[in-house]
């Protein structure tokens, strides 16, 4: 018989549910794997007490289910806020800050049951793309430990791969869903924006890069936890998009994908990267989807004078307080004093003129939208690299100009808020992991779900091959 962690989040829903196993047994399960496992690799941070996580778990025994969620355990990023729980967004600025209340959808997931037992790790303010930070170290690949295991949303893929968690929450402005999903062979849904509102506080309207989402071992998964972390919330722009279906029929045959690879040559990849991804594509047209290779549907530079804009514009407002006052700048990681120097020194005129070319990139991606139901794009540029380096500064020959160029793959999808379904890719000749970017029009999360269900249905990587956690690990 399987370990309670070994089993896809759902059946142990359904299995809590019946009372075929209590929240006792399942968080002790998981706390055990926990102890065995985290040590090593550096996931899972701020870890409450084992006893206090406990009585949690007793109290959800002697109540009635509150949700699917009922009496299972989950790690919050540590980007978001939890309350009575250390929320140091990595950084020494916040390495003792406690919240006073949970962050919107944290409030929707206990609501729904789950107990929080802990963080998951990620870069300082989630900048890089690369878990480690000055307040809690690396976080490691399971299956290559001396490698990155991505980011922002780093702990979280790595928790899922290793089975400590059975579903994770995560973020993502420039691939932090994303990456960290393909580099940990597990699955991803970056939702169309505006499906997980926050809180509305401040500025609501400028910033619509960046959001919320799921990651699990399955898309069935994604669609339960995703269901969860959604809402309708009138007062936040764009939160007006209707629930997904409880449940989904898995779906590939008559989808037409558009293969865009390397933009036109536009985009440079590892050796490897763009053969492993077209393999997986061909189990897409083995389920009866059709894949062609599209030429660049919009200039490559354009997207990225358009981003590197946008999103300076919105890391630089946010944290020009901590810029401006010198002995907190000082404790700022470099990649965070760039990005908001880089905001503070924006002229109104240059953000009209990134915002432009993101709204002609829109009715590019419409035009291209009336052909294929799905763009797709490698979640990566390269696989997963020396852990002890701050960022990759070539691919494949070509210099990395800046600390983000080498995640440029993950633009398209971020600029227009468009929903992508991650899924594993398969394996480097070096056991490296590697995802696909499935990319819908507004809207279409359920049309993704439907086609990575097809495709987990006839692969099964995340069960197929499994970290070999007896190898050595280093993490700090």
């Amino acid at each position: 018989m399987a370990e309670i962690w070994e089993r896809s989040a759902t059946d142990v829903s359904r299995l809590i549910a019946a009372r075929e196993v209590s929240a006792q047994e399942v968080m002790a399960a998981y706390l055990d794997r926990i102890e065995a496992v985290n040590p090593a690799l550096n996931a899972i941070v701020s870890l409450r007490d084992r006893d206090d996580i406990m009585a949690d778990a007793r109290a959800a025994d002697d109540q009635s289910p509150k949700g699917w969620l009922h009496g299972m355990p989950i790690a919050i990023k540590d980007l978001v806020e939890t309350k009575g729980l250390r929320t140091t967004y990595g950084s020494p600025l916040f390495a003792e800050f406690v919240p006073e209340e949970d962050a919107a959808y944290v409030r929707r997931l206990k609501a729904a049951g789950a107990i929080v037992i802990g963080k998951t790790n990620t870069p300082e303010f989630g900048l890089g793309g690369h878990t480690y930070n000055p307040v809690f170290g690396h976080t490691a690949n399971p299956y290559a430990p001396d490698r990155t295991c991505g980011g922002s949303s780093g702990g979280a893929g790595v928790a899922l791969a290793t089975q400590m968690l059975p579903v994770a929450d995560g973020s993502d402005m420039m691939g932090s869903l994303r990456n960290p999903a393909g580099w940990n062979n597990v699955y991803s849904l970056r939702p169309t924006w505006g499906r997980v509102p926050e809180d509305p506080v401040g500025d609501t309207f400028l910033h619509c890069i960046a959001t919320d989402g799921p990651m699990a071992r399955s898309p069935e998964d994604i669609l339960a936890l995703m269901n969860t972390m959604a809402a309708t919330d009138s007062r936040w722009p764009g939160a007006a998009w209707p629930a997904l279906p409880d449940t989904i029929a898995p779906a590939a045959a008559g989808f037409k994908l558009g293969w865009l690879g390397d933009w036109g040559g536009a985009v440079p990849y590892e050796d490897g990267v763009l053969d492993l991804c077209q393999t997986a594509l061909s189990d897409f047209s083995a389920l009866g989807a059709s894949v062609d290779h599209l030429a660049p549907v919009f200039p490559a530079s354009d997207l990225w004078a358009a981003w590197t804009t946008l999103r300076a514009f919105s890391i630089g407002v946010r944290r020009a307080d901590f810029y401006r006052d010198p002995v907190k700048r000082d404790r700022l990681k470099a990649a965070a004093v760039y990005e908001i120097e880089q905001g503070l020194a924006l002229t109104s005129e240059a953000i009209q003129n990134a915002s432009v070319l993101r709204s002609k990139w829109l009715q590019s991606a419409v035009e291209a939208f009336e052909t294929y139901d799905v763009l797709v794009l490698p979640t990566a540029q390269l696989f997963a690299f020396d852990k002890t380096l701050e960022w990759p500064t070539e691919i494949g020959g070509v210099p990395m100009d800046t600390y983000h160029r080498w995640m440029e793959v993950t633009v398209p999808a971020s600029l227009l808020g468009l929903p992508v379904m991650t899924v594993p890719a398969g394996f480097s000749q070096a056991g490296l992991p590697m995802g696909l970017q499935l990319i819908g029009k507004p809207g279409d999360d359920a049309r993704l779900i439907a086609l990575a269900m097809a495709y987990h249905e006839a692969t099964q990587w995340p069960d197929r091959r499994r970290p070999d956690l007896d190898m050595p690990v280093s993490a700090g």
